[in-house]
């Protein structure tokens, strides 16, 4: 590596699931010859990376781990086989960070379901850190000139539910409600379902989340922590049900509930991932009204790229807060208890 590319770094890393995180002096990573070592300047932070740590998942983590995979930075080195990207150039570090490109999944664009998939933050070290490594194939390219805290949540939170959008099948004028619409994922899909031309239904709790809800162009915001019957609500409002539902919230109920104001021939998403949950649909109704349930797993690399657009465009926005990498066990405090709106980026300067 160059003699300007320090040898240690600092960033966030845990020895075991649920162990202390510790903001210390760690190596600089090495790229491989299809990866580029990218300067994270700033990084998302995801529900993901509180399950990571939890090891709330089957999957399991690589331990010792440096979670984060909302990552924007700098190109700063390149392996000797990486093509198409030069030295300066703004790169994003996604959740999948790279694949085999040889499987049944990888041929249909499917990479995130590659039975080899390599995920930052998970099982390769994430943006947690001030340099960190991703396959060139994968990370996301991002415009010059770009701001870099800002772009940060798209490559995760935006992606996602931008794909989540489009398996809802769902076209201009219909009505989607987002269940947990105003965190991290759900103030994105907020605009994205807008800029898309549908009727944005929200559930969420708390005045803050309310406002929050409006400034970013909802329609309708039912509190759930003051409506006596929200299912009921939904089906009066969207006169018959949502036609598309999208999951981002972490409570099994929630995802039940949505089955039943789910519209006849219209589609639940599932996108948040609460431990040991079930998605419970009463058959009956299931089949009588054909209702889809479907789950949505981030994005490829044309999703991201169009996920980047609309942000590029000004069509979506990240309300974000910005604090230091080294506040990050105080940040996932608070996501545990639900008190985050928005999205938090770490700036791993500080």
């Amino acid at each position: 590596m160059s003699s300007s590319i320090p040898e240690t770094q600092m960033g966030v890393i845990f020895e075991s699931n649920g162990g202390p995180l510790e903001y210390k002096e760690i190596p600089v990573p090495k790229p491989k010859a299809n990866e580029l070592l990218i300067n994270v300047k700033y990084s998302g932070v995801c529900h993901t990376d509180l399950h990571a740590w939890h090891g709330d998942w089957p999957l399991p983590v690589k331990l010792p781990l440096v979670g984060g995979h909302e990552g924007a930075g700098i190109v700063v080195a390149m392996g000797d086989s990486v093509k198409n990207w030069n030295i300066g150039d703004y790169a994003g570090i996604k959740w999948l960070n790279g694949s085999c490109m040889n499987c049944e999944s990888c041929e249909l664009a499917n990479e995130s379901n590659c039975p080899q998939a390599d995920l930052s933050g998970y099982t390769h070290d994430g943006s947690f850190q001030q340099y960190a490594t991703a396959d060139a194939v994968q990370a996301a390219k991002i415009p010059h000139g770009t701001d870099l805290a800002e772009v940060a949540p798209i490559l995760c939170a935006g992606v996602t539910v931008y794909k989540a959008l489009k398996s809802a099948n769902l076209k201009a004028g219909d009505w989607v409600a987002i269940s947990g619409a105003c965190g991290g994922l759900g103030s994105l899909a907020i605009q994205y379902a807008t800029a898309m031309g549908y009727r944005v239904l929200g559930i969420d709790g708390g005045e803050e989340k309310a406002e929050l809800f409006k400034k970013l162009g909802g329609e309708y915001f039912i509190d759930f922590t003051k409506c006596k019957d929200v299912i009921a609500e939904i089906l009066e409002v969207t006169d018959g049900g949502a036609h598309g539902v999208i999951n981002v919230s972490v409570s099994e109920a929630a995802i039940e509930a949505s089955t039943r104001y789910c519209r006849a021939n219209g589609t639940v998403v599932l996108v948040g991932l609460p431990a040991n949950a079930y998605c419970k649909s009463e058959v009956f109704s299931q089949v009588v009204k054909s209702i889809s349930i479907v789950g949505s797993y981030v994005g490829n690399r044309a999703d991201t790229r169009q996920a980047l657009d609309f942000f590029a465009r000004g069509l979506v926005k990240s309300p974000i807060h910005i604090a230091p990498l080294s506040d990050l066990p105080e940040i996932f405090d608070k996501m545990a208890k639900g008190q985050i709106v928005g999205r938090y980026v770490v700036d791993t300067s500080k």
